[in-house]
């Protein structure tokens, strides 16, 4: 059996989805070692994990695009931080290599500095993607601005035109900041952003299609293994068992993002619905909330142990958030703020799984429309959730991590080439 290190970059939205794989792997008789958000350290060596906690200097650089006034900006503050960890999540990966000798890597999408240092190691690795991957592809629209896919030859036109435009701003704010970490570790630079996506030997995409777009030009080493659903353990609040109503979960980013006007939004616009509405605080949000009769506001609370009962949940339009509430056949209202959630949101509208409203346009009466409008999509909600169970979820994921990196088949480790259209 094979010894397997997993870094995650500092976000909670990104190791609980990993969480489940990396269960999976060691019951299969694999050793796990970790290295985490500090806070997670202890529960996640419940898991049976050797864990440790990442650079101290990794966590202390957090987001900021919350600040921007225009996508661009906010584009440009989220690289900004990604660079800066980058330079302290190199070493820290390298080091945990040293310490620890494994067989394999399980590097986070979002852990730059990770990545490089993964590909300079030499030795078998993946990493895994729990928000849209920015893949430019004949079939679906240029990333970022949350459009919809093209339809007949006015739209094909569409994509023809914003894709270089689109793709050249990120790539523009990006790709000096991919391959500083590149250089760093005196690997060759990227000719494009998406080409980060095809130099490791697997990715492990937690999403599946038609959640995600389908497309004919996915790169070999994508597998789609679902949202890979996960909560800690927790007991229910005992006001639970008392709500007789339909319930609506309301919640917002892990990671700050001054989103918690969305809380106060659903609380006024559903204050005199036929509903309990259970909220849950935002990422360090210190905003005092005015909560209706039949609302329930947590710090903390798994969503799981609402979405069982839940007829709907209003999210932000991160991606974890909302594909655990479709996972379990739950409509969503998603109210984009930035980050991907613009396309999250578009997903979930074209998906027929629920309805957009953008935050720029977040106000009581519209948000109740959109709710409303949402709780009747119960049936596309189910159809995704099947589609997402029908990717195999861990289990498929660590199919995929131990037939393409340990057990040295023909394919295990390709270096796929980019395909830009």
């Amino acid at each position: 059996m094979a010894r397997i290190l997993a870094y995650t970059s500092p976000a909670r939205g990104h190791l609980f989805p990993l969480t489940p794989i990396l269960d999976e792997l060691r019951r299969r008789g694999h050793q796990i070692a970790l290295r985490t958000i500090a806070s997670q350290v202890s529960l996640m060596r419940t898991r049976g994990f050797e864990t440790a906690p990442i650079s101290e200097q990794v966590e202390a650089i957090e987001l900021e695009d919350w600040h921007a006034h225009n996508s661009r900006e906010a584009l440009g503050l989220s690289v900004r931080a990604f660079c800066a960890r980058a330079r302290y999540d190199a070493p820290d990966l390298r080091q945990a290599i040293a310490d620890e000798h494994p067989d394999a890597l399980l590097v986070d999408i979002n852990s730059w500095g990770g990545l490089a240092a993964a590909e300079a190691w030499g030795g078998p690795w993946a990493t895994f993607c729990p928000y849209p991957l920015a893949l430019r592809s004949a079939d679906a629209p240029p990333f970022g601005l949350g459009l919809p896919p093209a339809r007949g030859p006015l739209g094909r036109l569409r994509d023809r035109l914003l894709r270089p435009l689109v793709l050249g701003t990120i790539e523009k704010t990006m790709l000096p900041a991919l391959n500083d970490a590149r250089a760093r570790l005196s690997l060759a630079p990227l000719g494009a952003v998406d080409e980060m996506f095809y130099r490791p030997p697997l990715v492990l995409y937690m999403t599946a299609e038609p959640f995600e777009y389908p497309r004919r030009d996915w790169p070999e080493n994508v597998v789609m293994v679902g949202p890979c659903d996960w909560d800690p353990p927790a007991d229910a609040p005992a006001w639970l068992d008392d709500i007789t109503r339909p319930i609506v979960l309301v919640t917002t980013s892990s990671e700050f993002q001054d989103d918690g006007r969305l809380i106060q939004a659903a609380f006024d616009a559903l204050a005199n619905e036929p509903v309990e509405i259970v909220a849950t605080l935002p990422a360090g949000d210190p905003t005092r909330f005015q909560a209706p009769a039949n609302a329930h506001l947590e710090r903390f609370l798994p969503h799981g142990l609402v979405l069982n009962r839940a007829v709907c949940a209003v999210t932000h339009g991160g991606m974890g958030a909302t594909q655990k509430a479709l996972a379990h056949g739950v409509p969503v209202c998603a109210v984009p703020f930035g980050r991907d959630q613009l396309e999250v949101a578009r997903r979930v509208e074209i998906a027929g799984a629920g309805t957009r409203l953008p935050a720029s346009h977040l106000r009581a009466d519209l948000l109740r429309q959109k709710v409303r409008e949402a709780m009747t999509k119960a049936e596309g909600a189910r159809r995704i959730a099947a589609a997402f169970g029908a990717t195999g979820g861990p289990a498929a994921a660590a199919n995929a991590f131990e037939s393409r990196l340990l057990a040295g088949q023909p394919g295990a480790s390709p270096r796929a080439q980019p395909a830009h259209q």
